[in-house]
């Protein structure tokens, strides 16, 4: 592909999104999907921050479809409370993003039901959504799931004697292992989709090294990535293109499933949306497997 852009989404009308994350890449993948026709709903935990995404997109794409649903995706309740609301007011689902993240708190925290904040929000979170929202994907119309990874699950590794980061927190190892568990989840979706007829496509993409408020807000402002990214600016590329990988991925009839999609240059740190060899380490289905049967008993939720 060459220079990939928002402009060469296909029409999504008639189809259906959630997307998770209200503001940067979120926001970017909503207001895209927004103006190609998709009905969207941009998901997230702070309704100020969701009314004014869906208020901008709006104001950007007069008659946009989009709406604001609220979930926590570091509460199982209040995940479970989005997916069965969303039954209520639609029978299918054609795409998920699972977009939002937590990235590198200089300290230990904890989510609602007592998981490692990163990895508890940026993997278990979205495997739980997923699972509540498979019956709707599998109503939907060439329904895909594309999940996010990162640039730093190259060096990632899961720890299955340390998941939770409880005899020791490094925070980037930290966020290492849970974008690297959101890769091998995509990939393993894919793969349980086929084996069992689901019909959903799962695909991975990451966004490069992207301009964000994902480290301010998780590392903080004067962290050594927070200055970077103020002080910095030329070294991350704008949230528009950080989008496209994950848009190429959701949206373009070319992109394959259970394949993995990032930016062209650079090594892969920003460009335009190409194929792009996942890190090895997230080729192993036995770890892959290990892992998806390990959040299964942590979320109790079931993929049927």
């Amino acid at each position: 592909m060459t220079k990939w852009t928002a402009k060469d989404i296909p029409s999504q009308h008639g189809r259906s999104a959630v997307v998770t994350g209200t503001g940067g890449l979120g926001y970017e993948d909503a207001l895209a999907l927004a103006r190609a026709g998709a009905s969207v709903v941009i998901a997230g935990r702070n309704p100020q921050k969701g009314a004014e995404a869906v208020a901008a997109i709006r104001q950007a794409v007069p008659g946009a479809q989009v709406r604001f649903g609220k979930v926590d995706l570091a509460n199982l309740a209040s995940i479970a409370g989005f997916a069965a609301q969303l039954a209520q007011e639609q029978e299918s689902l054609d795409l998920l993003i699972n977009n939002a993240g937590v990235m590198t708190p200089p300290e230990r925290r904890e989510t609602s039901d007592g998981f490692e904040l990163q990895f508890g929000t940026n993997y278990l979170g979205h495997f739980a959504l997923t699972a509540h929202l498979l019956p709707l994907l599998k109503n939907g119309n060439k329904p895909r799931v594309v999940t996010l990874g990162s640039v730093a699950s190259r060096g990632g590794a899961i720890d299955f004697e340390d998941l939770q980061a409880e005899r020791g927190y490094k925070p980037f190892p930290v966020y290492s292992q849970s974008k690297l568990a959101c890769t091998m989840f995509a990939f393993e979706l894919s793969r349980r989709s086929k084996a069992a007829g689901w019909g959903v496509e799962s695909i991975a993409a990451h966004p490069g090294v992207t301009r964000t408020d994902l480290i301010p807000n998780g590392a903080g402002r004067w962290s050594a990535a927070g200055i970077m990214r103020r002080f910095l600016p030329f070294l991350f590329q704008p949230a528009w293109q950080g989008a496209l990988p994950t848009l190429y991925a959701a949206t373009d009839p070319a992109a394959r499933d259970g394949r993995y999609y990032g930016p062209d240059r650079l090594g892969g740190m920003r460009g335009y949306p190409t194929e792009e060899k996942p890190p090895q380490q997230a080729l192993d289905t036995a770890v892959a497997a290990r892992l998806w049967e390990t959040a299964l008993q942590l979320t109790n939720v079931t993929f049927t």
